[in-house]
C-alpha cells in the first residue's frame, strides 16, 4: 500500500508488441506514461529532489527553478508541492494546454516566454529567464536538467536497470533525445550490463543535437535548440531523424493497432524503429526496446486533433519547400 501516488514510481509495463510485418524481430515497449504523474520524468524529478535535499544542497525554504516543455515541469510541480518546496517553472507555447494547467494549478509562477530563439524554437529563451530569475532571487536553485548528473543517474539506477532485468538481452534501444539525461543514464546501464547492445538516439527534423539545421518544431518533448551537455556522457551508437507528419501518424498507429495512447515523442521512436527495420535483414530474432516517455491525453488538443494535424503538416510542408 502507497501514503501517495507519487510514491509509485517505476517499475512500468514492458509490453511485448505483436506486429505481423515485424514478426522477425521482438518488439518491447517501455510504458513510462504508467509514472504517477504520467511520464519518465517522474523519475528524474523525485531523485534529484531526494538527492537534492538529503545532501543540504536545498532546504525547504528554497525555490526551484527549471525550464521546461511540459512533463519535467509536470513532474517537478508535483514532487515539490508534496516536499512543500515552493516551484517556478518556465515554459513556451509549445507547451499542450494541458501539461499548463497541471502546472498552473501546483506549482507557486509559471513563467511563458513569447520570443523564439535564433533556432526558431524556445529552449535559449526559457534558460536566459531562468538565469535572469537567478541573479535576482536569492536561495533560488536551477535543477538545470541539460547538464545536472543527478539526471542521468536518475535513469541509470532505475529505468536503464529495469530495462535490463525485465528483457533477457538487449539487442537494440530506441530512446528520443532532447534534455539528454534520460538517454544517457539509461544507455550507460544498457551497455555496461550488455555491451553489444546498439543504442539508437531519435531525433527530431529541426533539431541541433546532432548537427542538424535549425528549424521551428511543433512536437514538443523531442529534439533541442542546443546540444545538452550532459550529452557527452551518453553512449548511442546511431541517430535517426524524423518528423512531424512521421509521428503523428505513428501516434495514430499505436493507438489504433496497439491500443497505445501515447505522446508524441513515442510516435517518434516508433517511426524510427519501422524506418530502420524496413527491409532490414537479421541474425536471429533480435530483442528491440523502444521507451514510450509519457501518455497521450495531454495532447488530446494537438496531435489527436484533426484540425491542429492538418494546420501542423501545411506549416511542415512550407518550412521544408521555403
Amino acid at each position: 500500500m502507497y501514503q501517495t501516488i507519487l510514491e509509485k514510481v517505476g517499475n512500468t509495463p514492458l509490453i511485448h508488441m505483436q506486429e505481423e510485418e515485424l514478426s522477425h524481430v521482438n518488439l518491447y515497449a517501455k510504458m513510462e506514461g504508467f509514472n504517477p504523474t504520467g511520464s519518465v520524468k517522474d523519475r528524474s524529478a523525485a531523485y534529484i529532489l531526494e538527492e537534492l535535499l538529503r545532501s543540504g544542497r536545498i532546504n525547504r525554504d528554497t525555490v526551484i527553478i527549471e525550464s521546461s516543455s511540459g512533463n519535467f515541469g509536470v513532474a517537478l510541480s508535483s514532487y515539490c508541492k508534496s516536499y512543500g518546496l515552493r516551484f517556478w517553472c518556465v515554459v513556451d507555447p509549445n507547451i499542450t494546454p494541458e501539461n499548463e494547467m497541471i502546472i498552473r494549478e501546483l506549482s507557486e509562477n509559471l513563467i511563458k516566454v513569447t520570443e523564439p530563439d535564433h533556432s526558431g524554437g524556445y529552449l535559449l529563451s526559457r534558460i536566459a529567464t531562468v538565469q535572469q530569475v537567478l541573479q535576482t532571487m536569492p536561495n533560488c536553485y536551477w535543477i538545470n536538467q541539460y547538464a545536472n548528473p543527478l539526471n542521468a543517474e536518475a535513469y541509470y539506477h532505475s529505468l536503464g536497470r529495469e530495462i535490463c532485468d525485465e528483457v533477457e538481452s538487449v539487442d537494440y534501444l530506441f530512446m528520443g533525445v532532447s534534455s539528454g539525461g534520460t538517454i544517457t543514464g539509461t544507455s550507460l546501464m544498457v551497455k555496461e550490463r550488455f555491451p553489444e547492445a546498439r543504442v539508437v538516439a531519435v531525433d527530431m527534423c529541426g533539431s541541433v543535437i546532432f548537427g542538424g539545421a535549425p528549424r521551428k518544431r511543433y512536437i514538443p518533448g523531442i529534439g533541442s535548440s542546443m546540444v545538452p551537455g550532459i550529452l557527452q556522457y551518453a553512449r548511442y551508437d546511431d541517430v535517426i531523424l524524423v518528423d512531424e507528419k512521421e509521428t503523428i501518424e505513428h501516434c495514430h498507429r499505436l493507438l489504433g493497432r496497439h491500443y497505445m495512447y501515447v505522446g508524441g515523442s513515442s510516435g517518434s521512436v516508433y517511426a524510427a524503429v519501422r524506418k530502420f527495420i524496413a527491409g532490414r535483414r537479421f541474425e536471429g530474432k533480435p530483442n528491440i526496446v523502444m521507451v514510450f516517455p509519457d501518455r497521450g491525453e495531454r495532447y488530446a488538443s494537438t496531435i489527436y486533433n484533426p484540425d491542429w494535424c492538418a494546420m501542423i503538416q501545411d506549416q511542415v510542408h512550407a518550412l521544408n519547400i521555403g
